[in-house]
């Protein structure tokens, strides 16, 4: 197995440049995630180290080689697609050792292939069935066992789970950990769903609009991001943001009923505005009065999300743990410790620290 770098990678459509001299290092082994809104380049991104997009500028290595001008099947490279792509005439046995038979494997190999990569994934007891009489889950599993018995170097997942349902999404997400457990392999892959990129990822690389925000483990980006937005994106729900003014070493929230917030962060001068960020879980909410409301309340049985909204306009969501219960409508009051409020700059949304 081997590693995947980036060096100042582009890709244009004519005038319209859609990836931006991004560099970027994926080691060995690692599992890492492309993650961010739709259009965002994410899939543009893996389908240029697939090869299946040519890269404009700028060089792809996979390992030791320069693969950035290579035919697809000279990467050493396996990509699972949103859809399930198999033969409906085949079996699962055979749509697994397709590929190999085209390439000229001998019988035996192939056998073997399949029969380790069903093991893998637990599809023994249906090699014989058609695509027809399996599952969404399971399908899935066979297009990703069919990546498995071409043995690459690099794995490449486009949105894999995007046409399953919610349990199934939740099944093959430990079903794709597993895999990277038992085989090791190099994998890349790309979703629109945070849960699946904190879940996953050894390494998540956060884009927009074809630029690199950051790049971190999943607690690095949660706990310290660098912008706006990074924090609004990793998390769920999102981080809540809201308008604030710099006063005497702190910072004045006109949403929360002019609550100052003492920090040592390099702020703005005085009278200058930030943004303030405030994740739901570290906030508390209890009936009082004050110009802020309970809207609605969302029970999710072990936990319920509060949504308030304020005299300003600013939307708040609150995670709540237990059975009290507010009625909506409430006049309510919002109380958290400093030190878990995040500050941003009202202009370039970076981080101030």
């Amino acid at each position: 197995m081997t590693g995947v770098t980036l060096s100042k990678a582009v890709k244009k459509y004519g005038d319209v440049q859609v990836i931006h001299n991004i560099d970027l290092q994926i080691e060995d082994g690692e599992f890492c995630v492309f993650v961010g809104p739709s259009g965002c380049g994410k899939s543009t991104l893996l389908r240029m180290i697939a090869g299946l997009e040519e890269t404009t500028n700028g060089q792809i290595n996979i390992g030791s080689r320069d693969v950035t001008h290579m035919d697809p099947s000279e990467r050493g490279v396996a990509m699972v697609f949103q859809t399930y792509a198999l033969y409906p005439h085949m079996s699962v046995e055979e749509n697994m050792g397709f590929g190999l038979k085209m390439n000229g494997h001998p019988r035996a190999e192939i056998k073997e292939k399949v029969a380790e990569a069903s093991r893998i994934l637990q599809l023994d007891q249906y090699l014989s069935r058609k695509p027809k009489a399996l599952s969404g889950g399971q399908r899935q599993r066979v297009a990703i066992g069919r990546a498995i018995v071409r043995g690459p170097e690099v794995f490449l997942f486009d949105e894999p789970l995007s046409n399953l349902d919610a349990e199934l999404r939740v099944d093959m997400r430990v079903e794709i950990a597993r895999l990277h457990k038992e085989i090791g392999a190099t994998m890349i892959y790309v979703t629109h769903d945070q849960v699946e990129a904190m879940t996953l990822a050894d390494k998540i690389v956060v884009l927009r609009a074809g630029h690199v925000e950051q790049v971190g483990s999943p607690m690095e980006l949660y706990q310290n991001p660098d912008n706006k937005f990074v924090a609004g994106f990793i998390g769920s729900p999102a981080m809540n943001f809201l308008d604030g003014i710099v006063s005497e070493g702190g910072v004045t929230v006109a949403a929360l009923g002019g609550r100052r917030i003492e920090t040592d962060v390099a702020l703005p001068d005085e009278d200058n505005p930030v943004i303030v960020g405030l994740r739901p879980q570290h906030l508390r909410v209890a009936e009082g009065g004050s110009d802020i409301a309970l809207d609605l309340r969302e029970r999710l049985g072990g936990v319920s999300y509060d949504y308030l909204a304020t005299a300003t306009g600013e939307k708040i969501i609150v995670e709540t743990r237990g059975d009290e219960a507010i009625a909506e409508g409430t006049a309510v009051t919002v109380d958290f410790d400093d030190p878990s409020a995040y500050f941003f700059d009202a202009k370039t949304e970076a981080r101030l620290r």
